[in-house]
This record gives structure tokens, sequence and C-alpha cells, in this order.
């Protein structure tokens, strides 16, 4: 059965059952209300997993440590191997004496990393990885079956939508989407958990939207180059008009991967 919360008011102490959300303090444009750590497990269970640590900020990594109470942390695992959900993982793994696991071998402390199709047992509950490469090269999201909920790092925002970082791929982001949707009605799932901003309690819902969106976009970014767009800020200036500034260098990097992905259509 499903432990879903309904989350009331910003994403720290927001999830299910058995998973918390705690907010890392480096809100901005490209992280919203800050990076979700997710420290997983059952209430009463002596040990617990901790997903994506955020930045190198003690102060959070304490809060973290704070939360956990008695808890020993059995792994952290990492969604991807960007600063604000990585950054603070050495830092963390010293504080808690818990190994570091991940797809990029440069993020791994310890003897194992993980890959798609992988189980993570600890705090009495199983995550299973799942390959999701396309925000990032090494993007995983973890399904946590006794909550019927998945945690999607950067793969699914709460608010808005992610970008293609320059170590991803539009391709490979459209099957992981496509992927995601099949999943998640296999599975009936409950929530996604998000890697910034608040809990999705209707995955399929989110799941349509995104991949809306992005064909949407894509439409769009060929129509603005037939009528003469040739670079990436000119394609921004007519898809994406009226944006903020300080998001403007997000929406050339979406744009660049975005063409990259027609050019090989």
């Amino acid at each position: 059965m499903s432990g879903l919360r309904i989350p009331l008011g910003g994403p720290d102490g927001s999830g299910t059952t058995r998973a918390t959300g705690v907010l890392a303090p480096n809100a901005s444009p490209m992280t919203l209300d800050g990076t979700n750590t997710w420290v997983i497990g059952e209430p009463d269970a002596p040990s617990a997993l901790v997903v994506d640590p955020g930045p190198d900020d003690e102060r959070h990594l304490r809060r973290v440590a704070d939360h956990l109470g008695d808890r020993r942390v059995a792994a952290i695992l990492l969604t991807h191997g960007h600063e604000d959900h990585s950054g603070g993982a050495a830092r963390f793994a010293r504080m808690a004496g818990a190994p570091v696991r991940a797809l990029d071998p440069r993020h791994v402390l310890g003897d194992e990393g993980l890959s798609d199709g992988d189980v993570v047992t600890g705090g009495g509950v199983e995550l299973r990885v799942v390959g999701t490469p396309g925000h990032s090269f090494d993007s995983l999201c973890f399904w946590l079956p006794a909550d019927e909920a998945m945690l999607t790092g950067d793969t699914i925002l709460g608010r808005g939508t992610t970008v293609i970082a320059p170590d991803g791929d539009l391709a490979d982001y459209l099957r992981s989407l496509d992927r995601l949707r099949a999943g998640a009605e296999v599975t009936a799932a409950k929530a996604l958990l998000p890697g910034h901003g608040p809990v999705l309690p209707e995955p399929i819902a989110a799941l349509d939207a995104y991949i809306a969106h992005r064909r949407e976009r894509l439409e769009q970014v060929a129509r603005a180059r037939r009528d003469g767009a040739a670079t990436p800020a000119e394609i921004v200036a007519i898809v994406y008009a009226g944006l903020e500034e300080g998001l403007r260098p997000a929406a050339e990097m979406s744009v660049r991967a975005q063409l990259a992905y027609l050019d090989g259509a």
C-alpha cells in the first residue's frame, strides 16, 4: 500500500511514509527552492538510505544528519553527478561513515557503483535503480515499491521542466521519459519525488505533460529555424520570448540540445 502524504508548504518534510525531503539552502532559477535530499527507510528502522546529499554545505549536511537521528546511513546514492546533488557527498560520507554509490565512477566512494537494474537495500526497504540518461549521461531514478513512488532527480522536476545539460542528450532523454511513463502505468505509481520542487502526486499526468512539452518545443525550434533564426540566441528570442534574463543561458543550452536532436533525426 502506498504511504503517500500530501506536502503542506515547501519540500522540507514532504514525501511519503518512507521518504522524507530535507531542502538544501541553494535556491536559484536553476535549482528552484533548492536541492531535495531524500532520506529513505521505514520510520522505525535502525538505518536509512540517503539520496542526493546536495551541495557541499555543512549546515545542510548537519540538518540531514539531525533528521537521521540515531539511524545509521546504509548508503549514499546519487541520481547524477551535478554539483547541486553530489557536491556534499564526500563530506557527508565522512560524517556518516557510509559509502557513496553512483553510475559515474568518479563519484563512487566504496566498492560498489550503480547501474540500471540494481536493487539497493537499507532502512528496511529496497530501491530499484532505473537508468534514465538524458538530463545528464549518468542520470538515474530510484523506484521505491513500498510507497509506489519514483525518485526522479533532475529527470522530472516538481515545477517547470529540466534542461538538457552539456553532458546529456535529448534523444536519450525522450527515451527515458517514455520508459518512465510506461513504468508509471504498469506499477500504478502514486508519486514522483523530484530533485527540485514539490512532490508530484499524479505521475502519469506529469509525465504526459513533460513528453508533450518536449515535442511542442521541438516543433517550435524547427519552425523558428525555418523562419530564419540561425543561432541558439536567436531561437531563444523567438521560442522563449519574455524569458527572464537569468534563465536565458539555460534556454540556450536546451536549444543546442534540440538542434542536435533535429539534425540527427
